[in-house]
Order: C-alpha cells, then structure tokens, then sequence
C-alpha cells in the first residue's frame, strides 16, 4: 500500500478515538462548573485562562494513546499551552535542516450557555455532555439555529457540545495526526520533518497570545529546528453553503478600541448639575455605527473582505439608576482587512464629532487601545497590546500548493460520490466535498499571533525558510484545515461531523512528508 492509502487507513481507523477524545475533551467542565472551591470548581472551567483541567486530561492522553513517542516529548510551557514533537530521529537528517511543520489550534471555548441548550433544543442535549437522547431534540430549532446540520440519516455522525467545532476538534486532530505519523513513521511520514503540535491557551479572549508568546519568546532560545517552515491552523475551515475542510490561506486582523468617557455624576433629578458621559457615549456608538454602515474610512480587499467595525462590550459605572453616571466606557472590535492601520483606525474613532462635541461639553474621552490584562492558568501575564494582525498567503505559494495536493490525495477519494452530489446540489451544502476548496476565513484565528514585525532583533529568520513580508510584518507561510463550520460556532447546539475528524487528521498526517518531498 501507499503512503496515501496507509495514512487513509490509519485515519479510518482512528475516527472513533479521535470522537471518544473529543467528547471527553468537552465533557471535562461538566466535573468543576457546580462544584465547589474546596471539590476542585471553578464556575469558568474549560473558558480562557481556566483551561488546566482540560490540557492536563490531554497531555496525558498524549501519551497513553501513542501520540508521543516518549512522555517528555509532550508538556506544558510557561505560557500554559500543551506542546507535543514528533518526528524520526532515526532518518539520518540533522534537526537543523529538517522541515519544520507548526500544528496548532486553541484549547478553550466560549461560555456554554448550558441552560439554554436545554431549555432551546430540550433535554436531550447538553453542552458538555453531548448529545443524551435524540428523541428528546428539537431538529427545527437546531435547522433555524446553526448555518447547516447534515441529512437526518447522517446524525449518527455528530459530536455535540460547547467546543466541538470551535476548536477542540481541530485539537483532538491534531493529536491524532501525530499518533499516525508515528505509527508510519518506517513508511516515510516524517522523513525530514519535525513536527511541533500546541493546544493553546486564551486564544477567545486574546487572539494568538499563545503563538505570540511561542514566537516572541520560545523562538529566541532555540535554532532553526524551532523556527517554523509551516504553520497549519485546526481552526474550522468549513462554510454552511460552500462546504466543509476548506484550505483557508488567509484571515483580516482583529483590534480592540476602547473609549472611556468620564463626566460628573450627580441627582438623577438635577441633570444640569451633572455631565452625562452615557447620553455622550451613547452618541458617539451611534456615530461610529452609521459611519461603518456608510463605509466612511473603510477599506476593502477582493480576497479578505472589508475592515468592519461594531460595538462589543460596555460598563457603566454610576452610583445608582437614579443618579448621573460617573463614567462609561465600551469597546469596539475593529476588524482590519489587508491596507488598514490600527493606529488609523484608533484615530478614525477619535476624530468622530460626537467625541468633539463631548470634550466640548466638557467631558474627558479617551480613545485608546487597551492591554490584555488577564493572567493564563498558569500565571503568565502576556500583557500584549490587543492589536491581533491579519495575513495572507499567495495561492500561488508551495505551501498552498502541497496542501491543495494533501487534499486531493488522502482527503477527496474518502469523499464518496454521493456525499459530494449532495453538497454540490445544495442538500447538503455544508458536508464534505470531493475537490479542493481553496478560501479564507471570515473570523479570526491564533494566525494573528505569528506575526512578527520586521527587524526587531529578536529572532534571526534564516532565507530558507520562506517567510511572507506583509507590510511591517513577516510571517511563516500558514494556512488553515480544521473541522467544523465557521457559521456553527459559538452558537446553542455547537456540533461536528466526525467524518471530518477523519479527513483532517487524514490530511495532517500527509502534509509533512510531502512537504518535505516537494521542497527538495
């Protein structure tokens, strides 16, 4: 058999541990979210910063599950990522000149919203526990709720839960990817490569953090066998209306605006007396709105879409609903498509006349963008300015090429004829697809955090690698295949279909060698 038909088979054979892992993996908070302090709770288990429980049930399963040759090649780093290397030290090519294959996907999920899985979809789903009785699920709604849900004959095939496509099946994959790689590793699946795997930690709340501290501050440390030739993200590539496992090459970047506008408090009765910073504040969001409905300062790119910008997050602080507010303060997420500044962006909200017009009110406005404030589970501080860059790699690159052909030799024959009919029809528009859908994502990803800007002196990246210059930043050639839909996440009744289990870690496990075979 060839190496494509092996890993196929090895990646068949697989799907149901990579579903046992995946269910688990989501399981987890159901033991710490009601239980108390003393019983090992925490009412945030399995959220950004409270992903310990998590990543230590997975760094074990990396090793009871043949996913790691020895146990110290998988650990947790100071920044609370789960790191796991493979690769074939017996095939006579020094680290230094191997091709360097970056996996990645992030750890932590959204809030689960738990009692609404219930009280929406009914009792017989959860959103740790999964799916519990599928007579008691109400199909209408999760067909209403999610961007695409498979033929009802195919349900058999769905993992539910919080997580489930955004992203611990792109992790669960990853892990099974590896443990294939190995298994094959006589037949030639890591000839010339090394393979470096992380579980990152806070990717929600802060894009990238754990690739910014990997970059920023692992790289440094080490030689080339570190500095990545490669990065594949397991972020889901799939779209509700153009199919599931997209090669996704590139994303626009993320930003926050914060605005703090501080007036006088006062009795809600004498109004005069005070300066009301949330009637003020309020303005300015209306402001910002229609000027982002208008377009006014926005650019646009053929591929990546245009930048956008809407209200995300606010906090008042009065001393009661009968007074004038001291301050109110709200934040704007500001996506950046391939052109935009973020310091542009930051002085576009500036210049708005309703900030004019509340300083000369008298009020004080600040617009500024914020630090990440928040500690990891392990006690990293990362404080990053939340500035989260886009990127893009040029279809035309060697490294979409090789996935394209990853693809279409151990991912495109699984596919049968009449899975691919459905979704070339329309039936089934969101499931698996025969030939290579080449795309890009419309959310951000742990991409932003690989960036690093040009000349800073703190890492030396050596020609051969192949980084991509993109404005003041560089960046290893990165692209995405994950499972999951993109319209899926995030939402009551979160699922995936394992069939794509098996086609990414199908893929995952072929990439690095032909990499490495098609870069001489």
């Amino acid at each position: 058999m060839s190496l494509d038909e092996r890993v196929q088979e090895l990646a068949a054979r697989y799907r149901p541990l990579a579903v046992e892992l995946l269910r688990e993996a989501i399981r987890i908070p159901h033991d710490h979210v009601d239980a108390s302090p003393e019983e090992g709770g925490d009412p945030l288990c399995g959220l950004s910063n409270h992903e310990g429980p998590r990543l230590s049930y997975l760094q074990r399963a990396l090793v009871e599950r043949g996913c790691v040759a020895k146990p110290e090649d998988a650990w947790i780093d100071e920044f609370g990522n789960l790191v796991w290397v493979v690769q074939d030290e017996a095939d006579g090519i020094p680290p230094a000149d191997k091709k360097v294959v970056y996996l990645d996907g992030h750890s932590d999920t959204v809030q689960a919203l738990r009692s609404q899985w219930t009280s929406k979809i009914g009792a017989g789903v959860d959103a740790y526990l999964g799916l519990t009785d599928p007579e008691q699920v109400d199909r209408a709604f999760l067909r209403r709720e999610l961007g695409y849900l498979p033929p009802d004959e195919d349900w058999e095939h769905l993992v539910f839960g919080r997580g489930a496509a955004d992203q611990l099946g792109g992790v669960i994959c990853q892990m099974v990817a590896t443990k294939v790689l190995l298994e094959l590793a006589e037949e030639g699946s890591l000839r010339g490569v090394i393979v470096r795997s992380h579980a990152t930690a806070a990717e929600e709340d802060n894009d990238g953090g754990g690739p910014m501290f990997v970059m920023r501050r692992v790289l440094p440390r080490g030689g080339p066998e570190l500095i990545p030739d490669c990065v594949i993200l397991t972020e889901g590539t799939g779209d509700s209306a153009k199919g599931a496992l997209g090669i996704y090459r590139g994303q626009r970047g993320r930003m926050q605006i914060l605005v703090e506008v501080s007036g006088r408090s006062c009795h809600g009765s004498m109004p005069w007396e005070g300066l009301n910073p949330l009637e003020f504040g309020a303005a300015i969001v209306v402001e910002a709105a229609a000027q982002y409905e208008a377009r006014e300062g926005f650019q646009d790119d053929a591929f990546l879409g245009h930048g956008t910008r809407t209200a995300s997050w606010a906090r008042l602080e009065t001393p009661s609903d009968c007074a004038v507010p001291e301050r109110f303060s709200f934040r704007l997420d500001r996506r950046l498509t391939a052109g935009e500044d973020p310091e542009a962006a930051r002085a576009a909200v500036e210049a708005l006349p309703a900030v004019g017009r509340a300083r000369e009110a008298g009020l004080s406005v600040e617009v500024t963008i914020p630090t990440y404030a928040d500690t990891t589970w392990t006690g990293y501080q990362p404080s990053n300015p939340q500035v989260y860059p886009g990127w893009v790699t040029p279809a035309e690159h060697e490294v979409i090429q090789t996935a394209v052909e990853a693809y279409e030799r151990v991912v495109g024959p699984r596919v049968s004829d009449a899975e691919h009919a459905r979704q070339r029809d329309g039936s089934a528009a969101g499931g698996r697809r025969q030939d290579c859908r080449v795309d890009r994502w419309i959310f951000s990803t742990d991409g932003v955090g690989y960036p690093l800007p040009k000349g800073d002196g703190g890492v030396a990246i050596p020609a051969r690698k192949g980084w991509i210059e993109q404005g003041r930043y560089h960046h290893p050639p990165m692209f995405g295949c994950g499972p999951g839909l993109e319209q899926n996440t995030h939402k009551i009744g979160e699922c995936v279909d394992a069939r794509e289990l098996e086609s990414v870690v199908a893929f995952l496990a072929r990439f690095p060698s032909l990499f490495a075979e098609r870069a001489g």
